[in-house]
């Protein structure tokens, strides 16, 4: 009996150290929204940052670039989902005043520029990023960006072409850009992938691991089952419907894919 009741303490007192770990506060939290403008030239960009009021100090940073539909509710949801894990967060804008596509034309019209030229994807991310580091709360050194499809292609090229990051996620996101340049990389890359995405070519996963094994980069690719492109978004079920694209909502992958980045940001900020 005596026995049992240590293996029964110790598992609470586990639960309770894990809990009390960064990312899992106890304390009671006041979720803030703050809706933001930043420019970049001339052209104005849209943002909303998050974070929790009751919890003190300086915290890293995250900036969630969104799909290639547009700055909308699915990225400033992933801002929520992140300051209650005790971050402050960024929802950013990437095509200015809050653009939004409504169909994949549209959106293939939006995201074209950043393809051709994936500087300018740095830019606004350089842009927002100037912005989150306004803030108090900003741990100016640990500041990571996620992205989402077209957003997870943006955080890569921009951790390519040397963004001041500490790491970089990409949901689903495409795989080829900018050459990996060892002079100009610092950021740690975890890619969540989904193992039955039509929009990423094989070719396109073994090009990208061979320029980053060539360089010796410090990257993670994590491959889900089942999994097809936005994997992530509930909406894409419909949306691929809809428009007849090879796209569905995976829970478990999203689940899943959303713990390990938690590893991978935890593995990377200084205790």
């Amino acid at each position: 009996m005596k026995i049992k009741i240590s293996i029964f303490c110790l598992i609470i007192f586990n639960m309770i150290a894990i809990n009390s770990s960064f990312g899992e506060n106890p304390t009671t939290s006041k979720i803030k929204e703050d809706k933001v403008t930043y420019s970049v030239g001339n052209k104005t960009f849209n943002g909303v940052i998050v974070y929790d009021e009751n919890q003190k100090g300086k915290r890293p940073a995250v900036l969630i670039v969104h799909e290639w539909w547009g700055f909308d509710e699915y990225s400033v949801m992933r801002a929520r989902k992140l300051a209650e894990l005790g971050y402050i967060a960024m929802a950013v804008d990437m095509y200015g005043v809050g653009k939004l596509a409504t169909n994949p034309t549209e959106a293939k019209e939006l995201a074209a520029p950043f393809y051709k030229d994936p500087s300018l994807g740095k830019i606004n991310l350089d842009a927002a990023l100037a912005k989150i580091k306004t803030y108090g709360q900003c741990n100016t050194h640990e500041v990571f960006a996620i992205g989402y499809c077209f957003g997870g292609s943006v955080v890569l090229n921009s951790a390519k072409l040397g963004a001041d990051l500490l790491g970089v996620v990409s949901f689903h996101g495409g795989l080829a850009g900018v050459p990996a340049d060892k002079a100009l990389l610092k950021s740690k890359i975890l890619i969540c992938h989904g193992a039955n995405d039509k929009f990423v070519s094989e070719s396109d996963i073994s090009g990208f691991k061979h320029q980053l094994d060539s360089i010796g980069a410090s990257y993670k690719f994590i491959v889900y089952p089942d999994a097809t492109h936005a994997f992530t978004n509930p909406g894409s079920t419909a949306n691929g419907i809809k428009f007849n694209l090879p796209i569905a909502y995976n829970q478990k992958a999203d689940e899943d894919s959303w713990n390990d980045m938690k590893m991978f940001f935890s593995r990377l900020i200084k205790k």
